[in-house]
């Protein structure tokens, strides 16, 4: 079982790179075996096919989540799609909900 850890934004545009940051952090500093680093910049539909081929996914980026500045959020299972389809705005080429329709 393949797991991709998908780090989301633009690295030129401050906190917006966040997601991209954090996968790094974890591809440079942890040998995980059968898990797959992607830098998913602002996200295209050529990620459908890795995230289609991945048993697991992880999905780093940055969010408006009504919190405090640097809070992390992990959503699983039915969370995550209510949070896609909650009519959160996506600052990249196409949303996360339109991606996961492919």
């Amino acid at each position: 079982m393949k797991t991709l850890v998908l780090g989301v934004g633009n690295t030129l545009l401050a906190d917006e790179g966040a997601g991209v940051y954090a996968m790094q952090f974890l591809r440079d500093r942890y040998d995980l075996p059968d898990t797959e680093f992607l830098d998913g910049g602002t996200q295209s539909f050529t990620l459908a096919g890795a995230i289609a081929e991945a048993a697991n996914l992880i999905i780093f980026d940055a969010a408006q989540l009504d919190s405090e500045p640097g809070s992390v959020r992990v959503f699983e299972g039915d969370e995550f799609q209510d949070y896609l389809l909650s009519g959160s705005h996506s600052v990249h080429e196409i949303g996360f909900a339109d991606l996961m329709d492919v």
